[in-house]
């Protein structure tokens, strides 16, 4: 199989932005466009026979739904589109408005009303004449829906639409100092999300973010324009969600109406209309340049009048965005000591990035029972990268790309439904350095270990990567109605097969990396202390720098949602998932490193091997190493989802609800791979003499004399350690009994509806285990973990990592296991009066409680700091806040002027860093802690007691023409008070004790001060 990485897309580019100029007449207008989801309507007729007809017609586009009464006047509707329906009954109309992925009823009184809609009721996500969006009520699932109001009225830092999840409990929405952006849930990292496009995961099987292409990405996963509304669901899915461990959200696109509709538009900001970051104004500088530049279009409209509609969505991002680079917090004080090349590294910098999306549907009813959709996405995106301590030359570009076909055929019976869809995606992450040159990082120590001050030269070789996965999948869904047993029962089953090529490249041979360390009294700055590079591995088999892996996965669902009575309803799933990777389970470590593990260690007394050394350390080796028939797929991913709700009086106005259930996430392929790629081409890292002492620094036995010949080209170093040799090249393996990741999750809570008002109080318990981590295997001879390094070659005394204790014959073992747990209770609270053309007005409120500990950091998956994952010790999480406020409003002004307002507070999250506790031998044994840094923001009331605070505002003024046609102005003005929001840290350890601040003229979330302002027309 060929795999590209998609670079040469730039026709691409001119033709659509060529469109673009063309319809600038055209576009979507969202408020009344169809959606493409399913939902369900049901309820009872009073007085009808049996066998009357009840029938749901689309207002938007004429598509119809028929069903028939049961003898007890019971009716169901399924597979319905979300939007407003006339729905008619036994002589009766009523006009609704059902949401996305949810169950909505309606009942129809005896006596026919002549069509009249006065008395119609507006009952679990229905809402009756106006479309206003309503919560769902009657539901043990926890989470919130997004309506396309508040997708339109809501200030918005980017165009991802995502970002309105930041409004629901529990969801916390990022964009960083790089302008990347992330959703996650509860207390983890965004890797266990998914989001669910009408119903078709978007889920990364190779790289982390959750959604393909998202990690470290400023780029939106979908055009916004072609999103009609989303629900958000934070916990307690029901069996039919799979591959998510973390929050799921599931969107229903726009699709073409009766009518042709458009919309464009054009949104731009610069440095001219933004405030000083806070790096700009501790160096006293002018503003570094900056631009963002966001325009597309919608068009949709008939293709056959009730029958067949198009839509088709194009939208582009083109960024300059401001970041800075600063010294790591410990060591900011070393900067002084940087020589001129290296201190022109630092300060503020602009960071490119360009993006193109485009969406396409048609869709096609050839009767009333069938519905069939094509859509077509695709996303092309080049970003540099660099921020942090890396310097912009040092920094690397990505191209990114992801493009997916979706076929969906859905039949509606007389008492079933069934949806069967066929799928394909290629989607691919391929960065490369900016510069090929020498890397050069500048450290300095920081009482323990040596932190980066900057990185200047080239990007390191492991920045020349190409990851992606490609394939097809094939989904069926049935879903019956009408079976009464005790109750009713609505029963829903389905089966998915996948086969997937999973692809990945981990470096190449180039852009040796060079370090030198300033400040430091055992060492000289003036020439490196140590060198890392790539270096192919000689004489073993079985090993490739590249990795191709055909996975296939099955997923395999039932949900009964049974409703016991008119108060009583329980959600009854089972879901089973399975995948085959066969780079893993047929993976054979090579005959070389076995010998060489099974070795006699040179460190130790004759007769004890590398293997017995390890076993002391309580590491059995035996279950790394592979014999390619002595690994097994993991079975055992069953998932119960129970659920229920109670409606107190029966009228769905006082419900509680609540839930336990099981979700297992995958395995990321980018761990995987490394067993093979790492072997074949690892980057060894050597150190070199001080003139003066002759001995490297900390002792490190791998130790040469300085060479200036050796900048001068990779293959100097390739020499200098033995073009025949593996000593030194670093040695991966993985369990042979890898699980899959997972949550348990568990929640009892109440919603309530009092007037407009729609609240929810949710108590959530999460337990997240068997998290991927890698740790150092060495072992001292002993079979410590931590010991003195002459043990292993060193020519000091301490006490540290067993770095120098390699493979023999080898460099360090590197081991991948699973371990890391998170434990994660939160209180969620919520009040939304929803925006209604009676009122003029809307808000919500959403606020979150958390308490939660790991033992491991979020965002690391390399674990150094002891022996084994289970050695860690348990500390508070730095996944999120202890409190959380996000408020939103929206409000029909003056003079056609529509506002509308977001504020976000909240405390600050605990960093995970560790500190040195002195041990009897007199040395500090690192020690991994959590440090909560001092409040520096207050707001309207009380002291200094937030870490992050925002307030953003938007107006929008909309100008009437002939027809339907209409041109809006709109101004954003995010960061009104020009809040600093600092996400990098100081560290001060002391007395046994891990201390952290804010590094105020480091890197920031979100942006300073920002307008942004936007121009569109619609028809």
């Amino acid at each position: 199989m060929t795999y590209s990485n998609h670079r040469n897309r730039a026709p691409a580019r001119s033709l659509l932005s060529s469109a673009l100029v063309t319809c600038l007449m055209l576009g979507a207008a969202p408020s009344v466009m169809a959606q493409s989801a399913t939902s369900s309507l049901r309820g009872q007729v009073a007085e009808a026979a049996a066998g009357t007809e009840v029938t749901a017609t689309n207002v938007a586009s004429g598509t119809m739904r028929r069903a028939t009464t049961r003898a007890d006047g019971s009716y169901s509707l399924m597979g319905l589109d979300p939007g407003t329906y006339n729905v008619v009954a036994n002589g009766q109309t009523q006009k609704v408005t059902v949401t996305v992925a949810s169950t909505a009823t309606l009942n129809f009184s005896g006596a026919p009303a002549n069509g009249s809609t006065a008395n119609a009721t507006n009952l679990d996500t229905v809402n009756v004449i106006a479309p206003t969006l309503l919560q769902e009520v009657r539901t043990s699932e926890v989470g919130k829906t997004v309506s396309l109001q508040q997708i339109q009225t809501t200030p918005q830092v980017s165009r991802n639409f995502l970002e309105f999840a930041d409004a629901v409990p529990g969801l916390i929405f990022t964009r960083d100092a790089k302008g990347n952006t992330s959703l996650r849930g509860g207390a983890t990292n965004s890797d266990g999300t998914n989001v669910y496009i009408d119903g078709v995961g978007q889920k990364s099987y190779v790289k982390g973010g959750g959604v393909a292409g998202q990690s470290g990405s400023a780029g939106n996963p979908f055009p916004q324009l072609a999103i009609g509304e989303y629900k958000v669901i934070s916990g307690n899915y029901k069996a039919e969600y799979g591959q998510v461990s973390s929050a799921a959200v599931t969107a229903a696109t726009k699709s073409g109406t009766n009518e042709f509709k458009g919309e464009t538009f054009y949104r731009y900001t610069n440095e001219d209309m933004r405030a000083k970051t806070p790096a700009e104004r501790q160096a006293g500088q002018t503003k570094e340049a900056s631009a963002e530049k966001e325009y597309g279009f919608a068009l949709g409209g008939p293709i056959i009048q009730d029958k067949a509609h198009f839509f088709v969505t194009y939208e582009a991002k083109r960024f300059d965005l401001p970041v800075t680079i600063a010294p790591d917090g410990a060591v900011g004080r070393a900067a002084a000591l940087l020589p001129p090349e290296g201190a022109a590294g630092l300060g503020p910098a602009s960071q490119p990035f360009q993006q193109d999306l485009i969406f396409a549907k048609v869709d096609f009813e050839p009767t009333d029972n069938d519905r069939i959709e094509l859509t077509f996405q695709d996303r092309d995106e080049t970003q540099s990268q660099f921020s942090g301590q890396t310097a912009p030359e040092a920094g690397r570009e990505v191209v990114n790309t992801d493009r997916r076909y979706a076929l969906r055929w859905n039949h509606s019976g007389e008492r079933y439904y069934n949806e069967l869809m066929v799928t394909h995606e290629d989607s691919f992450n391929n960065p490369t350095p900016l510069t090929l040159a020498n890397g050069i990082t500048y450290t300095a120590p920081d009482g323990t270990e040596d932190r980066t001050v900057v990185k200047i030269g080239g990007a390191s070789a492991l920045d020349s990567q190409v990851k992606g996965q490609k394939g097809w999948s094939i989904e069926d869904n049935l879903t019956l109605d009408g079976i009464q047993w005790a109750g009713d029962h609505t029963i829903k089953m389905g089966a998915k097969y996948k086969q997937i090529d999973l692809y990945a490249s981990d470096a190449a041979q180039i852009n040796p990396t060079f370090t030198y360390t300033l400040g430091d009294p055992d060492f000289p700055d003036s020439i490196p202390y140590k060198a890392q590079f790539v270096k192919p591995v000689t004489g073993v088999s079985g090993v490739s720098g590249e990795v191709r892996s055909k996975s296939k996965q099955i997923g395999l669902f039932i949900q009964d949602d049974w409703q016991v009575n008119d108060h009583l309803q329980l959600n009854l799933g089972l879901r089973w998932d399975y995948e085959k990777t066969p780079s893993y389970l047929d993976f054979v470590t090579p005959q070389q490193v076995v010998d060489a593990i099974y070795s006699q260690d040179p460190r130790a007394a004759a007769g004890q091997t590398y293997a017995d050394s390890l076993a002391l350390g309580g590491l059995n080796i035996g279950d790394y190493i592979s014999t390619g028939k002595n690994r097994k797929a993991f079975k055992d991913a069953w998932q119960p989802r129970l659920g229920f709700s109670y409606d107190l009086n029966a009228d769905e106005q006082h419900v509680f609800h609540g839930g336990a259930g099981r979700s297992y996430d995958r395995d990321l392929f980018d761990n995987l791979q490394l067993e093979t790629t790492k072997l074949a081409l690892p980057q060894p890292t050597i150190y070199f003499r001080n003139p003066s002492t002759g001995t490297c620094i900390n002792g490190q036995a791998a130790c040469y004399d300085w060479n200036p010949n050796l900048l001068n080209g990779i293959g100097n170093l390739q020499t200098l350690v033995g073009s025949t040799s593996n000593a030194g090249l670093e040695v991966d393996l993985l369990n042979n009994n890898l699980k899959v990741p997972y949550s348990d999750q568990f929640s009892f809570g109440m919603s309530n509806q009092v007037g407009e008002w729609l609240t929810d109080a949710t108590i959530s318990r999460t337990l997240s285990y068997d998290g991927f981590a890698f740790t150092l295997g060495n072992r001292y001879p002993t079979g410590q973990f931590f010991d003195d390094p002459r043990l292993c070659g060193g020519t000091d005394p301490g006490l540290s990592q067993a770095w120098s204790c390699n493979v023999p014959g080898f460099g360090s073992l590197i081991i991948g296991q699973q371990g890391i747990k998170t434990r994660a209770t939160q209180v969620l609270l919520s009040a939304q009066k929803p925006f209604t053309q009676e009122s003029g007005w809307g808000t919500s409120v959403a606020y979150t409680w958390t308490t939660a500990r790991h033992n491991r950091d979020i965002n690391e998956k390399y674990a150094f700091d002891r022996g084994l994952i289970e050695d860690y010790p348990t500390i508070r999480s730095n996944g999120a806040p202890r409190h959380r406020l996000v408020v939103t409003g929206s409000y029909a002004g003056f003079w056609g002027i529509t506002f509308g307002g977001k504020v976000t507070l909240a405390t600050p999250t605990a960093v995970n860093d560790w500190y040195g506790v002195p041990q009897a031998s007199g040395y500090d044994l690192p020690t991994p802690q959590a440090a909560v840094p001092n409040a520096n923001g207050k707001f309207l009331l009380g002291g200094k007691i937030f870490g992050y605070r925002s307030v953003d505002l938007q107006a929008t003024k909309t100008f009437k023409m002939a027809g339907d046609t209409e041109l809006y102005a709109r101004i954003d003005i995010i960061n009104v008070f020009n809040f600093d929001n600092f996400s990098t840290y100081n560290y001060v350890k002391t007395n046994g004790k891990l201390q952290a601040s804010y590094n105020e003229t480091g890197d920031i979330i979100g942006t300073p001060r920002q307008v942004k302002a936007e121009v569109g027309f619609r028809f």
